[in-house]
Order: structure tokens, then C-alpha cells, then sequence
């Protein structure tokens, strides 16, 4: 069985290798607050923005990512504030209203959204790619984080030029993740156990954060993202045989906690497998500059998602909108 997902999983480095040969992409000014805004996969692209600009100036800049719906209801604003907003439809209440709040306060706005979105209200709309058919986002997610590094990039000067020189890997490093062999035996081993833990150190943990949404939304399995050493602090008090878990392996030093992570869920007789790019990890993705892997890393745990699908029989194209009680269900409120 063959899915819209699959295709756009595939037309992910096309899409990013259109991206920065059209897009023009102004700087941010510096002296002024930035906020980074979205709801579910587009907030995880905020937050990998947010860390490429605290990182690249070296701490000298702390933006801040927010959930939509927070920066609408809750967040402090003035119009002193930059305010980049990512959705992939545009057309959701809380990141459109993000938007107008943020303009009637009087500050900057930037909208990153699909070519085939409405309009947004922004002082600044920036394109992506066209919008997805299918309902677990893939290629809009790495082509909201190519958008997102271009804004990053241009801030930031000489150290912002490097980075980006960075980027133009990215559509090789994708193609080489996309050619080795989908991970059917992984997803094997998972598609009937609940709930699956994804785990990361650093930005990982974004990307293990993303992976989780995508297992949710495709597979109807429950399953969680966090930080590899949070998950080695309570958790381990509800770990039990019968779960899965996925952890990406750090190319830099994390103190052996991913080792101690692994080692804790083994014995407590969790399938365990890794993602990363050694040899000897189960799903594997092609080596990126270590602020790039979000772009690439995800690819791997994508493609798990659409093998698992097809193991059990779900619909990553629907997100369970197909099937009663859940179409009455999520019909009954409005995103």
C-alpha cells in the first residue's frame, strides 16, 4: 500500500533545493526581541530555530519559541517584538491570530507558510513549498526549517554566511538518507508495541519530539519525544516490557547518557533501536553540520511511520478522520 505520504516524504530534497535559489530572505534586527511561533510540527521548526540563533551568536541573541495559542492568550508583546509565525495551511485560528495581535501591538511580522496558503496578515509572507495532500506534514516541516535557516542565516552576518554554506548539503545529505533501505524490519518490531519513546540529546530532541507526532498521527500508536536525559529521570518508574523505543545517536559528547538510556530500557525488556549515522545504528541518515541534522534526521523516523502504517493497517494520508468515532470527534471543535 502506497500513501501521499511516501510521495512527500520523497520530495523533500527537491523541495529544499528550489528553496534558496527563489527565495529572497531579509535580516532580523539584532537589538530587537524574537519570537518564533507555531502550533505542533510547525512550533518544533520554531524551536529548532530559536536554537540555531541563541547558538550561532553564541548566546548574544535568546529568542524565544512559543506555542500560538500561548502568544495569543498569554505572552507578554510590545511592539518592540519580531514576531515569526510558521503554519503550513495558514489557515488555523491561533497562528492567524498570532499574527494580528502581534500587528495591532504595532510590531514586526513574518508569516511562513505554503505557496498555496491564503494571504497571511503579516508585514513579511515567505513561501515554502505547495501544501501537503497529506495530513502527516513531512516535506512542509523540512521546508519551513530551509525557510527558517535562510532568516537565521541572513541575521547573523559572517557566521550566518557559513551556516548557510551548510545548507546547501542538505538536498544531497537527503537524497543519501532516502536511498537506504526502508526500515520494514524495524517496523516490525514495533508496529505492536505501545507506547514508543523517542529520545535526543540537543537538538535531537526536537527532532524526537517531531518523530513522536508523526508516529501519532500515522500509526494511532501513542508515543512521546523528550530530551535523553529527562527521559532517564521519573520515566523510568512507568517503562515496562511491551514498549518501544527509538533513541538518535549524538555524534558529540553526552556525558554516556544515550549509552545509560539504552542499557535502562533493555533491561526492562523495551525493543530499543537507534537512529543515527553509524554503520551499526537500525535507522540510519547521512552526516549534515550538527545544527542541520533536524533537516535530515527526521527522514529516517519519517519513513518508520509510513512502514508501520502499512503494518497496521492505518492512514498517515487521514490522521483517523476516515474512521467513526474520530471524524464526529475532531469535526466537533476547530484548529
Amino acid at each position: 500500500m502506497d500513501f501521499m505520504l511516501d510521495q512527500q516524504i520523497a520530495s523533500q530534497p527537491e523541495a529544499l533545493g528550489r528553496i534558496p535559489a527563489q527565495l529572497e530572505v531579509p535580516a532580523l534586527d539584532v537589538s530587537r526581541p524574537i519570537l518564533f511561533a507555531g502550533i505542533g510540527t510547525s512550533l518544533h521548526a520554531c524551536r529548532v530555530a530559536a536554537h540555531w540563533l541563541y547558538t550561532l551568536s553564541a548566546g548574544r541573541i535568546q529568542p524565544l519559541a512559543l506555542s500560538a495559542h500561548d502568544l495569543v492568550l498569554l505572552a507578554p508583546l510590545t511592539r518592540e517584538h519580531q514576531v515569526v509565525v510558521v503554519s503550513h495551511r495558514g489557515t488555523k485560528r491561533f497562528p492567524g491570530a498570532a499574527l494580528r495581535r502581534a500587528r495591532e501591538i504595532g510590531a514586526y511580522t513574518v508569516a511562513i507558510t505554503s505557496i498555496d496558503a491564503p494571504e497571511p496578515e503579516a508585514d513579511l509572507v515567505l513561501r515554502t513549498c505547495p501544501g501537503e495532500q497529506s495530513s502527516t506534514h513531512t516535506v512542509s516541516y523540512t521546508s519551513a526549517l530551509a525557510v527558517l535557516a535562510r532568516l537565521v542565516g541572513n541575521t547573523l552576518g559572517e557566521q550566518g554566511h557559513q551556516f548557510l554554506a551548510g545548507l546547501q548539503e542538505v538536498p544531497a545529505a537527503m537524497e543519501a538518507t532516502l536511498k537506504e533501505p526502508a526500515p520494514v524490519a524495524v517496523a516490525e518490531q514495533l508496529a505492536g508495541r505501545e507506547p514508543i519513546l523517542m529520545a535526543g540529546f540537543g537538538l535531537d530532541a526536537i527532532t524526537a519530539s517531531e518523530a513522536a507526532l508523526k508516529l501519532k498521527e500515522g500509526t494511532y500508536l501513542w508515543a512521546e519525544g523528550m530530551e535523553t536525559e529527562n527521559a532517564l529521570h521519573g520515566p523510568p518508574a512507568a517503562i515496562r516490557a511491551g514498549m518501544g523505543a527509538v533513541l538518535i545517536t549524538p555524534t558529540h559528547d553526552d556525558a554516556g547518557r544515550t549509552s545509560t538510556l539504552r542499557t535502562a530500557l533493555q533491561a526492562l525488556d523495551v525493543a530499543t533501536f537507534t537512529c543515527g549515522t553509524e554503520s551499526q545504528d537500525n535507522l540510519r541518515f547521512a552526516p549534515v553540520d550538527l545544527l542541520l541534522r533536524p533537516l535530515v534526521a527526521i527522514i529516517p523516523l519519517q519513513r518508520l511511520t509510513a512502514e508501520i502504517a502499512r503494518i497496521r493497517h492505518t492512514n498517515p494520508d487521514a490522521i483517523h478522520t476516515d474512521q467513526e468515532p474520530w471524524t464526529s470527534v475532531m469535526a466537533a471543535y476547530t484548529l
